[in-house]
């Protein structure tokens, strides 16, 4: 984030030790479950940031680890930087308590370790599921940082007043225009199996050490927005977690890891799709693949730790590998990368803004119906099941992000799969959308009401 968004935008950071419903407290009030909700203690690691609305402001909310929590992989030490990167740029600390354990030893050295930093705290007494607990919540004035707010995540107690108590302890508001002026212009989504060094590429792109980075297979837990700039553009990073293959999937954390990667290719506007240059392509690279195909995301195929192979073998055998291997997805453009280096990092942002402003390009009616006469013109469609000749009409396009064209014909079923391949090839040579996936939806007058079908490639 560049010094001029972090004075527009208040960061308002949630703290806390380990199992007072941190995660549960960040992800009621972003609206979604972003962070990770599970008993077992340590499972946020990095900083999950959010920008929401709060009440008539925009904040950045900041999830953050437990406190005071030995991590059994060893990376405790990391973890408890990125609590300190968050408090460092905190407008706003709330300091979670549990009013169910009561005021607890861990509670104190959580305070004490808010007060050094001099931000504002908002000290909120969580699990108060009904308003028996109230009257506990008193005790935790004694951490010095005033009442406690009582809530429940769970019973959905009190949230409305929390915002306003948030609210009110926030920074005086800005221009409505210089908010606007934050919002990223592209969100890439940064996918692929343990391992093959995502992390390190945010972090490139960050320009900091803003997710941990560790040979620790399944470092990253959670999908973590990273916002960064390229010249002077505003883009968001979606770090998610190295996927396993399903039956190694043994514990919670895996499957909800996995549901998120899935989610971020959705959200996202481009997918990098990374590989190890050091390693064969496996299952869990198909499986995504399929999932790029399936939500009809443009793609770049990255092969990371290029330096580690670059003596072995040609860049061209690599892109004939990938080639062969994903042949549904001839037009992904493929970038090789250095991470921990930072080297073709920025070109690899630079083919996926390209990739961005192809698949939300527009061609006219006029342009794609010459298009499609002519391809129909060099082969005709094939008959129908009653040997008549399928009929198109007219074709336009009719959404962006993917590219989306629709055919008015005679009949659905005149049109095959095959054939709607080779339109969508066609099409591909002939519009700005050579690099990305073109949906093709088919409307028939033969149906009692619009069929629509979908064609990959």
């Amino acid at each position: 984030m560049s010094a001029s968004d972090a004075v527009i935008v208040p960061r308002v950071v949630v703290v806390g030790r380990p199992n007072v419903g941190k995660s549960s407290l960040f992800n009621w009030l972003v609206g979604k479950r972003i962070a990770i909700e599970d008993p077992t203690a340590g499972v946020t690691r990095d900083r999950l940031v959010q920008r929401i609305a709060c009440e008539d402001r925009v904040i950045d909310l900041v999830d953050t680890g437990g406190m005071g929590f030995d991590d059994p992989d060893g990376l405790t030490r990391q973890i408890d930087a990125q609590i300190e990167a968050g408090l460092a740029a905190a407008a706003l600390v709330v300091l979670v308590v549990d009013v169910r354990a009561g005021l607890v030893a861990d509670d104190r050295l959580v305070a004490d370790r808010v007060r050094r930093t001099g931000a504002q705290v908002l000290l909120v007494a969580n699990k108060a599921d009904d308003p028996s607990f109230d009257a506990h919540a008193t005790e935790f004035a004694a951490l010095g940082f005033g009442p406690a707010l009582a809530v429940s995540v769970r019973a959905g107690r009190n949230r409305g007043l929390l915002e306003e108590e948030i609210v009110e302890r926030l920074p005086e508001a800005w221009p409505e225009e210089a908010a606007a002026a934050a919002l990223p212009e592209m969100k890439l989504a940064i996918v692929g199996r343990r391992n093959v060094g995502k992390s390190s590429f945010v972090n490139a792109l960050a320009r900091e050490e803003r997710v941990i980075t560790s040979p620790v297979a399944g470092t990253t837990r959670d999908s973590v927005d990273v916002r960064f700039e390229v010249d002077g553009h505003a883009f968001m990073a979606i770090d998610t977690p190295g996927l396993r293959r399903a039956k190694s999937r043994t514990t919670d954390i895996d499957f909800y890891s996995t549901h998120r990667a899935q989610r971020s290719i959705r959200r996202a506007d481009v997918v990098l799709l990374f590989f190890d240059a050091t390693e064969p392509i496996g299952k869990v690279d198909k499986q995504l693949a399929e999932t790029i195909v399936e939500e009809a995301k443009p793609v770049v195929f990255v092969v990371n730790k290029w330096d580690l192979y670059a003596a072995d073998v040609r860049r061209k055998e690599w892109v004939e590998y990938l080639r062969d291997t994903f042949r549904t997805m001839p037009w992904a453009p493929v970038e090789f990368v250095t991470s921990t280096g930072g080297r073709n990092v920025k070109a690899t942002v630079d083919t996926a803004q390209r990739l961005f402003r192809q698949a939300g390009s527009r061609v006219t009616t006029g342009r794609l119906n010459t298009i499609v006469r002519a391809a129909i013109e060099a082969n005709h469609p094939p008959a129908d099941r009653r040997g008549r000749p399928t009929r198109i009409f007219y074709a336009t396009q009719v959404e962006t992000l993917p590219p989306t064209i629709m055919l008015s014909t005679s009949g659905v079923a005149g049109l095959p799969e095959t054939y709607q391949r080779y339109l969508i090839g066609v099409l591909r040579q002939q519009t700005p959308f050579r690099e990305v996936p073109i949906r093709l939806l088919v409307r028939g007058r033969d149906a009692a009401r619009p069929a629509e079908e979908e064609a990959g490639d």
